[in-house]
Formats: C-alpha cells, structure tokens, sequence
C-alpha cells in the first residue's frame, strides 16, 4: 500500500483531489481510496479475496429488493471529511447511482450495506478508520470479512452506528454461519470461505 499526501484539512480541496483521483493513470487491478484527504493506493486482491467477495456478493443478490443495486468497485464519498473509499461490496439504492456520470462516487450517506474484506496491506485501514467512517456516515450495517484477524479469520457484522462506533451484532469464525439482520434477514455460509 502507499500514499499520496494531499491537504489534511477535509472538504478544502476535495474537488481537485477528486480529478487528481479520476484522470491519473493508476496501476491496473489496484484500488484507490482517499482515506482523511490523503490518496491510498493499495494492490489489487489475491484470490481468496476475490473468492470471498463473489460468494457474498451471490447471496446478497437473492435478497436486496429489485430497486437496489451490489457494486464492487462503486466508489463512495463523504467530501466534507474527505473520503472516497471503494468498499469490496456496497449495497445501495439504484437510484443513487442512476445520475452518476463516468468515475463519480456515490454519497456514502446513501449506502445500506458496506462489506470489507481485509488484506494484508488494508487490514487496520478496515477495522478502524473505515469501521469509523462508515458508522459516522450513518451507515446500517458494516460487515468486516477479517482473514487476517489476530486471532484467526472472523466475520464481524456491526450496525446500529452512534457518533463514529458501531455496536458488534454478531461475530464468529471463518466456518460459522452468520445472519444479516432486515431488510436482508440472510444467513450466510461462510464455511466455503477461503482462509488463505
């Protein structure tokens, strides 16, 4: 992973940070977030991960209602905090996307479910800051797909977000089957989940 310094100060120079991040020539396959106002430029996933992704984003599909969409690469933006991120899945209204022209991102305000799975390079940047963001964002739900957990992969599910803290509502292990609560109400499998 690395980064590129921009202006610290959030929303000050969000529409030029915006063009840099759409018209530069990135590397191929990578993602690239603004995290805080600074550019992150992380590789792009290995297998497992992608693996993980489509098994969720199969389930996610045989229940979201017919006016919401599951994006992959959907960026997603709170300019007056200075972030761009573009979740590993992102359900969403179709409608918040429908006007969209080119590279813009979504309001994240308007996402109802944002999945992250951890990889190496991510990990800390998916259990904190984002965890953080997304709850001030008033979010739902945020699941976190943790392989790379200290003590071993874990699926943490949260919602119900307070200031920028969610509240754990479900967490088990790589293997465990995990319920997303309405307007999903979807147990998911997670036995098939690669580990490495």
């Amino acid at each position: 992973m690395s980064a590129l310094p921009a202006d610290p100060t959030p929303g000050r120079h969000w529409d030029e940070l915006v063009r840099f991040w759409e018209e530069s020539d990135w590397p191929e396959g990578s993602k690239v977030e603004i995290i805080d106002g600074i550019i992150v430029v992380t590789p792009p996933p290995a297998a497992p991960h992608n693996r993980i992704a489509e098994k969720v984003h199969r389930r996610l599909y045989t229940v979201v209602p017919d006016d919401w969409g599951v994006y992959q690469t959907l960026g997603v933006a709170h300019p007056s905090r200075g972030r761009l991120y573009v979740p590993d899945l992102v359900v969403i209204a179709e409608s918040a996307v429908a006007e969209l022209e080119g590279s813009e991102s979504a309001p994240l305000m308007a996402a109802e479910l944002i999945v992250e799975i951890t990889s190496p390079s991510n990990a800390s940047h998916d259990r904190l800051n984002k965890a953080a963001a997304y709850a001030e964002a008033k979010v739902p739900l945020y699941l976190l797909i943790d392989r790379f957990a200290p003590s071993g992969p874990t699926i943490t599910l949260y919602g119900e977000p307070e200031g920028d803290v969610y509240r754990v509502l479900s967490s088990v292990k790589f293997g465990e089957d995990l319920h997303l609560p309405a307007p999903f109400d979807l147990t998911l499998d997670t036995s098939a989940f690669p580990v490495g």
